[in-house]
């Protein structure tokens, strides 16, 4: 037996990120629940007590400050402990975005379980959802905002255990790279890259060198010399505009960046295009995905 206060709500089931239900549990001894699956993707946490998770035929024991995620689909069983039952909060989810979410935060099903120490914040993010259980737009928003908040407290927090130090490499690229896709039209630096996935500039160095083989500073510079042969092919913007828009405060050092990369200056480029009257085979940019997927390097769409 256990006594639960649940809440399912009914959404339009699109977005990056909504809340599908939400939940706390205070379980009697041996409770249990499945083998089961669900359509949808979960999240427990333990306030207290201890109890076993087990998925793929893999126990997990957990107590209170720990938690575990169940991606959809995916058959599991958990049971509280004989002599000290869990009491857990929970949440379920879905959405276009939540599988980057859960990757950025290190929880996969091959790594479902976690540890914070952030409960009392957790507990006080679900209650607020609970409180604002009735229909409406604006219910909907804030729950799928605290929704945001609850997985943002984990991602502060949490220690995911058994995560490979060849996993977290290839994240802290993988975050890199984006951030230099949505940035590089800003005047940013390889600093704010390494600031931006929180580790030292030298360690960001050695894992670009590690899995792409070369450095931060190289692929930002070859991403913004490929977005600015894109904007000197389809369209007839001045240089000094092009260098802006990806990047460059000093169109003198784009010139330079851009005759080291291409051998050739951006304006003697765009005149042996238009005279060739045909488009590459492959785009730079479509180059430089090509490369990074070669790599196992997972990113956002350029």
């Amino acid at each position: 037996m256990e006594k639960a206060y649940k809440l399912e709500f009914q959404n339009e089931m699109t977005g990056a990120l909504y809340l599908i239900c939400c939940g706390c549990s205070r379980t009697e001894p041996l409770h249990s629940f499945g083998p089961a699956l669900k359509p949808h993707y979960l999240i427990h946490y333990v306030m207290s007590g201890r109890g076993r998770f087990v998925m793929d035929g893999k126990e997990y024991p957990l107590e209170a400050g720990a938690g575990f995620y169940i991606e959809p689909g995916e058959l599991t069983f958990y049971q509280a402990d004989e002599a000290e039952p869990w009491t857990y909060v929970w949440i379920g989810f879905s959405g276009t975005c939540v599988d980057d979410y859960m990757r950025s935060m290190g929880l996969s099903k091959e790594h479902p379980v976690f540890a914070s120490d952030a409960s009392g914040e957790l507990y006080q993010t679900v209650k607020d959802m609970m409180e604002h259980n009735t229909c409406g737009f604006s219910n909907s928003l804030r729950r799928d905002g605290l929704l945001g908040i609850f997985l943002s407290i984990i991602a502060r927090t949490a220690s995911v255990q058994e995560a490979g130090e060849s996993s977290r490499a290839n994240d802290y690229v993988s975050r890199a790279v984006d951030f230099v896709k949505s940035n590089y039209c800003n005047p940013i630096r390889v600093t704010d890259v390494a600031d931006y996935v929180c580790v030292h500039r030298s360690y960001l160095y050695t894992l670009f060198q590690n899995h792409i083989g070369m450095s931060p500073q190289q692929f930002l510079t070859s991403f913004r010399i490929a977005k600015a042969v894109e904007l000197l092919q389809m369209t007839e913007l001045p240089i000094e505009s092009i260098a802006i828009s990806v990047g460059y405060t000093d169109p003198l050092v784009f010139t330079k960046a851009f005759r080291q990369t291409k051998g050739i200056s951006p304006s003697g480029y765009r005149k042996e295009y238009l005279q060739s009257g045909t488009r590459h085979r492959q785009s730079d940019l479509e180059q430089i995905e090509a490369f990074l997927n070669e790599r196992g390097v997972g990113a956002a769409e350029i």
